[in-house]
């Protein structure tokens, strides 16, 4: 037994498989390093597995040799009752005592070491991009693909959803733990409800980047629109947006004023049912408006989670935004990915895109299908005259439904309604309109100039359509005046059924 370099304990098979462990672990972490530092595009499933899986398998080893010792110099003792105290003794006269205090050392370094540059990069690994959006590919993927075409595709998913500080890092890793749990269980929900619980505060994150008292004035924003006739014919609107200040009393961002105070309470989870509001202003009065047809009672207004308005209820869809048939046609035919030339494109692309389909492979088919089926019917000499733009709308209406419709998750437009104005779901009036009203039976008002004013609309060079001043809305199809008597979204609804 002489001929030993280490204690008597050390020697027995946990300790040796721990030891196995310890350096298999390293071994593997260290070439997988390697090649993630060398390989230009590595894997997100690279960095999970050097720097969360492998570390539990080094520290496992670990825990086996001190183990494995611990059991050892027991079962050694226990013969002599008399000499076993329970304690460590480290006698450095001793070669094995030396040597095992040595490798300790070294060894307790080099794990604090390589624990602070793996506890560094495992932080940086799960706060990427990559591993929000891919990790999970199924489920995340409808969030991910909207996130890249995005505005905000070059900020990160945790300076949204986590933002700075370790309170909010935490919180996000508890409710990591679980989702992690969801997917492997396969217990999630489809589609993954919104809004998020207990969101972080948009002051806290939004607001880092976005300054609602240094945003002024108006601002033109040009709406795309063609009607689902023969011509696909143009009706664009262009409209002045009045922004406002967040310091202001003017503006959409009068509702996020540091002056005024906004609160409502909804019925319903996604918070389209506003049935009690109340507006305290800067002197401190308050002015509570009630839903007259269904009031809430005493007891639900209060109970009922009372939330006070900042960015995300009205910019709720700022990142993860699934867009209808009808707004994405538009745009293509603005752009001109789709050729106006083809007879009827709006109305038969709107129409194969609001199908629910069994999986997206079977989707882009039917797609690809169904528009060469219509021209060959309908318009034979189009597909053989015009086949490069036939061949190009197919492109694009694939195209949009790959970036918005993903039906193994259940996730399309309808599925998440966007509460930005209220063409095509209600947003503006859960609020505004005749729905809510104060003890004197006054509304929340419903003028549309207040927050924008159309400077043109229509085909270009008709008469009577552009004016600096502003026009009143003029529906591209007469209909008896309905469009100012109920929400545009009693009709407009984004898919097929509007036509």
């Amino acid at each position: 037994m002489s001929d030993r370099r280490l204690p008597d304990s050390a020697y027995n098979w946990t300790s040796v498989v721990g030891a196995m462990m310890v350096i298999a672990s390293l071994s593997i972490m260290f070439i997988l390093f390697l090649i993630e530092s060398f390989v230009r595009e590595s894997s997100v499933y690279m960095g999970l597995v050097i720097y969360i899986v492998m570390p539990v398998f080094l520290v496992s080893g670990l825990a086996f040799i001190a183990i494995g010792m611990h059991f050892e110099r027991r079962r050694r003792l226990r013969g002599d009752s008399s000499r076993f105290t329970g304690e460590i003794r480290v006698d450095l006269r001793l070669s094995t005592h030396r040597n095992a205090t040595i490798i300790f050392m070294l060894g307790t370094g080099l794990f604090l070491m390589l624990s602070t540059v793996g506890m560094y990069q495992a932080y940086h690994h799960t706060e990427s991009v990559e591993f929000c959006g891919t990790t999970c590919h199924d489920v995340m993927k409808p969030e991910y693909t909207a996130y890249q075409n995005s505005a905000h595709a070059r900020v990160s998913c945790a300076e949204c959803h986590i933002g700075g500080g370790a309170d909010w890092y935490v919180r996000s890793k508890l409710s990591g733990a679980y989702q992690v749990y969801a997917v492997l269980a396969d217990v999630y929900p489809k589609p993954i409800p919104t809004p998020v619980a207990n969101l972080r505060p948009a002051r806290e994150t939004c607001q880092q980047c976005h300054w609602p008292e240094q945003s002024f004035g108006s601002r033109q924003d040009l709406n795309y629109h063609f009607l689902a006739d023969e011509e696909n014919t143009a009706y664009p609107i262009s409209m002045l947006l009045h922004v406002g200040s967040g310091d202001g009393e003017d503006g959409v961002h009068w509702h996020v004023s540091k002056d005024n105070k906004v609160e409502y309470i909804a019925r319903d989870e996604k918070l389209l049912d506003i049935a009690w509001v109340r507006m305290t202003s800067p002197d401190g009065e308050s002015v509570v408006y009630h839903n007259e047809d269904e009031p809430l009672s005493e007891e639900e207004i209060a109970t009922l989670p009372r939330h006070t308005m900042d960015c995300m209820d009205c910019h709720n869809r700022p990142s993860h935004n699934y867009l209808s048939p009808n707004r994405t046609v538009n745009e293509a035919l603005g752009k001109g990915t789709l050729d106006r030339g083809l007879p009827y494109v709006k109305m038969q692309a709107i129409t194969l895109l609001d199908v629910e389909y069994e999986d997206t492979p079977s989707a882009l088919k039917a797609i690809d299908e169904g528009l060469r089926s219509f021209y060959a019917e309908e318009y034979p000499d189009v597909l053989e005259e015009q086949a490069t733009s036939v061949d190009q709308a197919v492109a694009t209406i694939q195209d949009i439904y790959s970036n918005n419709f993903f039906p193994e998750m259940k996730v399309s437009w309808r599925q998440y309604p966007d509460h930005i104005g209220h063409s095509e779901f209600i947003g503006c009036f859960r609020c505004h309109g005749e729905v809510l009203a104060n003890e004197e039976g006054d509304n929340i008002t419903a003028d549309c100039s207040i927050c924008h004013t159309i400077i043109a609309q229509g085909e270009e060079g008709e008469e009577g359509m552009i004016s600096p001043r502003g026009l009143e809305f003029i529906h591209p199809e007469d209909i008896d005046g309905e469009e100012f008597e109920s929400p545009c979204s009693d009709c407009h609804e984004g898919g097929a059924e509007q036509y």
